[in-house]
C-alpha cells in the first residue's frame, strides 16, 4: 500500500503545484477519469492525451488550488482518499462564481490501479 501512498501523494503534490508532468507521472496511458459531481457524471476523459489537455485548462481557473488528504481507504485493487480542496477563482465563470472568489469543498476521489499505474480515477464531490 505504500506505493498506492506514493503515487497519490505525488499526484496530489503536482496538482497543488499546477505541474501536470508530476500529476501524470503514474497514469497509465489508457486512463479513464470522471468528475461527478451531485451524483452526475460532469466530466468523463479517457487517455492520457485527453487528460493533460484538460489538466492545462482547467490549471487557468484558479489563482490557487490545495488538495489535502484526510484520510486514506485501501480495497483490492483501489484506494478512496477523503480530501478537503480549496482554491481561488482566476477567473469569472458562467454560474456566477467570481475571479476573486474562494471556494472551500469536500469530497473524495477513487484511484484505480494496475501494476503501480492508475488507470482510473473518480472525483467525487
Amino acid at each position: 500500500m505504500t506505493d498506492r501512498v506514493n503515487i497519490i501523494n505525488n499526484y496530489i503534490d503536482g496538482y497543488n503545484q499546477f505541474d501536470i508532468k508530476k500529476m501524470v507521472a503514474d497514469l497509465d496511458d489508457n486512463i479513464v477519469f470522471e468528475n461527478i459531481q451531485n451524483n452526475d457524471i460532469r466530466l468523463s476523459l479517457k487517455g492520457l492525451t485527453a487528460f493533460k489537455q484538460q489538466a492545462e485548462t482547467a490549471k487557468t481557473y484558479f489563482a490557487k488550488r490545495t488538495q489535502t488528504v484526510k484520510s486514506f481507504r485501501h480495497f483490492d485493487n483501489s484506494t478512496e482518499i477523503e480530501i478537503d480542496y480549496t482554491a481561488i477563482l482566476a477567473i469569472d465563470f458562467p454560474n456566477g462564481l467570481k475571479k476573486g472568489q474562494k471556494l472551500k469543498l469536500s469530497g473524495k476521489s477513487v484511484f484505480e490501479f494496475k501494476k503501480n499505474k492508475v488507470i482510473k480515477l473518480t472525483d467525487i464531490s
